[in-house]
């Protein structure tokens, strides 16, 4: 009655069939390792960010502890006991022998435990810039090993295409040497051609097997699974006109920073050692009955007699230092701009490149190699240019690709060299 209408049972067959697919597409999407996925997995599983987050923890542990007077010292004694005679080794006969209990404390200057505690700050926060550091090199390795795998899997799979297409012509070459218009050497040569083509999707897919290795040293089991789409890379940033600002807070710089203040922490402890600290001791002493007992009260202060050549010796070498450390990072600020305007300068180049290929050379070399085709099977041309014009295609795709894997690398460099967190600029040229 409905000829074109769907029966029940079919329709059932088609919604069941429907489900399944939606079903089984659900599973394997849940099983794509994304971009963003990999560095979430990458920042979990790191154990140099517990790592830095302890030492800042021990840090601030050592400031409080730093921050406090030295321990008290409990002191017992016997002094002149009788070791012979009619009162040897008597407690109370000798009137000098008496049984002694002390307390001695040191009394270190406040400024010298605020300074000792400062130094230990500074090393704390050094600390916590280590972790920052250490998330920036986490993304930047992670997106490195993510983007390399995706870029080799794509060359095998130009490899591949190139492939199917290369042993058609083994069909074509082999068709003509039957019907007399083809030599026997070109069905070798189309062969052979195949062949290389073999080989190089083997190195390829070593290629993909090192690249897993490598991507699972930051994400664990999950970097077998098929990746998701790529990031976009047509954008980074930082921009060379504000370049030297943005990376002023680049971690490593952080770093170094903290590490040129606890540099000056240490002057100002060695600025204030060149005071003495003092000690007091109090001594309850017991003789026999028939003696008093007796209390004693005592002082301590070193003298400090060669000054010039211990205390401010060692001032000296403390300032050294910090001019020491305040000439690195004063430098490492400088390379490490330098390093990133030449990565941006590449960056923005191999994009430029990347539209040369996309406009002309790939076109080109396809275009190059559908007329040899037609002309050979026009009978106007040989195998061999039909072989090389191939060849020379799949050069051209390949050098595409790869170019791509190394603008997307820049892309990384650049865009982690910061934490993914912090708040920078976007350029898109």
């Amino acid at each position: 009655m409905f000829p074109n209408a769907v029966r029940p049972a079919h329709r059932q067959g088609l919604v069941l069939a429907l489900a399944l697919a939606l079903a089984a597409f659900g599973a394997q999407a849940e099983n794509v390792l994304n971009f963003d996925q990999a560095l979430r997995l990458a920042q979990g599983r790191s154990r140099q960010i517990p790592a830095q987050e302890a030492a800042t923890t021990a840090a601030r542990e050592m400031a409080v502890a730093a921050a406090q007077l030295p321990d008290p010292t409990l002191k017992a004694g016997i002094d002149n006991l009788p070791i012979n005679g009619p009162d040897q080794f008597s407690l109370s006969r000798d009137f000098m022998t008496q049984r002694s209990i002390g307390l001695a404390q040191e009394f270190t200057r406040a400024d010298k435990r605020k300074a000792r505690a400062a130094r230990f700050d500074r090393e704390a926060e050094a600390a916590q810039a280590g972790s920052a550091l250490a998330l920036a090199n986490l993304q930047r390795d992670t997106a490195i090993a993510w983007l390399d795998r995706h870029y080799q899997e794509r060359l095998r799979e130009v490899l591949s295409s190139q492939r199917d297409e290369a042993r058609l012509q083994i069909d074509a070459a082999e068709a003509a040497y039957r019907g007399g218009k083809g030599a026997q050497a070109d069905v070798f040569a189309a062969r052979t051609a195949v062949a290389q083509i073999d080989d190089r999707i083997a190195q390829a897919e070593r290629q993909v097997a090192t690249a897993k290795i490598q991507l699972a040293r930051w994400v664990g089991d999950t970097a077998t699974q098929p990746l998701g789409a790529p990031p976009a890379t047509d954008a980074v940033r930082l921009s060379s006109a504000d370049l030297e600002t943005r990376l002023a807070h680049h971690p490593q710089i952080a770093v170094m920073v903290k590490q040129e203040e606890m540099a000056e922490a240490d002057v100002q402890f060695a600025r204030a050692n060149r005071k003495a600290d003092w000690s007091a001791e109090l001594m309850f002493s017991q003789r026999g009955p028939a003696y008093s007992n007796m209390v004693s009260v005592n002082l301590s202060i070193p003298l400090q007699w060669d000054r010039k050549n211990r205390q401010d010796r060692e001032l000296a070498a403390k300032l050294a230092t910090a001019e020491q450390m305040r000439a690195q990072r004063e430098e490492a600020s400088r390379e490490h701009v330098a390093e990133a305007l030449a990565m941006l300068e590449e960056w923005q180049s191999n994009r430029e490149r990347l539209k040369h290929y996309d406009a002309s050379l790939i076109p080109l070399a396809a275009d190059r190699t559908r007329a040899t085709l037609a002309a050979y099977r026009g009978g106007t041309a040989i195998l061999s240019a039909v072989l090389d014009a191939r060849r020379t295609e799949i050069d051209v795709r390949m050098e595409r690709v790869r170019l791509e894997m190394e603008t997307a690398r820049l892309w990384a460099q650049l865009t982690y060299l910061i934490p993914a967190d912090h708040d920078v600029a976007t350029l898109n040229p």
